[in-house]
């Protein structure tokens, strides 16, 4: 079974981290979503503490199925970002969900953007490898961490320090990362059969707002579309409450 934690009551609600990162990304919003929902935050297979699973989107997106399956969620919200963005349409595409809430995902670039991220994320895995034995040092003040952690978040002076360490040390070892990186960043989004909402942050330098953003709205125009004012790529800390209130509304549209 996939490592996961369970708080709150409600209607259940699952988030899916993206590449690299780990069920802790969504620490400061799970408080905020447990008022109305049980929250499932779950590590994806190959990272955090799960084990090796599939190498793919779609083979991930069977596996979520089967975890869901294994918890007993006959019927569940979901929300995820970056790659687990992507997931979360990819299981609104299954009609597996209730409802599907994608931040910043995967599914909406070009080939030029899909080798600008690649190369973004082969630089954050090199930098965190030889990083994560002094990973404190890199955020250990709010000026590093603005400056360390800019491609993910727009307002890294509120990372925790303690937070922009465990970042660095889940991204050095997870070894679901070459697998996925090869093909995540060119999947291709199908159109969801449920509820839908796309949340971006208009700070995003990896899957770049200005340009990804008006793409998902020409794809997937029956969405709901919400722009995260002053958020970059992974925005939970950026604004917790500002994506807590687009998930909580997904799941209640």
């Amino acid at each position: 079974m996939l490592a996961h934690e369970r708080t709150g009551s409600g209607p259940p609600l699952m988030l899916l981290h993206g590449l690299g990162s780990c069920k802790e990304m969504w620490r400061p919003v799970m408080p905020l979503l447990a008022r109305e929902h049980e929250v499932i935050v779950v590590d994806l297979p190959g990272f955090g503490e799960s084990p090796s699973g599939a190498e793919t989107v779609d083979g991930m997106a069977d596996e979520l199925s089967a975890f869901a399956d294994e918890l007993g969620l006959n019927s569940f919200h979901v929300a995820g970002n970056s790659m687990g963005g992507g997931l979360a349409l990819a299981l609104g595409a299954r009609g597996r969900v209730a409802s599907a809430c994608a931040i910043s995902p995967i599914g909406f670039a070009n080939d030029r953007e899909a080798a600008y991220a690649r190369a973004v994320l082969t630089l954050t895995r090199a930098l965190s490898v030889a990083g994560a034995p002094v990973a404190e040092l890199l955020g250990s003040t709010r000026a590093l961490r603005t400056v360390n952690f800019s491609h993910l978040v727009g307002r890294g002076w509120r990372l925790p320090r303690e937070e922009a360490a465990l970042w660095v040390r889940k991204c050095a070892v997870c070894p679901g990362f070459w697998p996925l990186l090869r093909s995540a960043p060119s999947w291709d989004v199908e159109t969801p059969v449920v509820p839908t909402t796309v949340a971006w942050g208009d700070r995003d330098r990896l899957l770049i707002y200005s340009r990804q953003a008006p793409r998902a709205r020409r794809v997937l125009p029956g969405a709901r579309h919400v722009t995260l004012t002053g958020c970059g790529h992974v925005p939970t800390w950026d604004d917790p409450e500002a994506v807590a209130r687009v998930i909580v509304e997904s799941a209640g549209a």
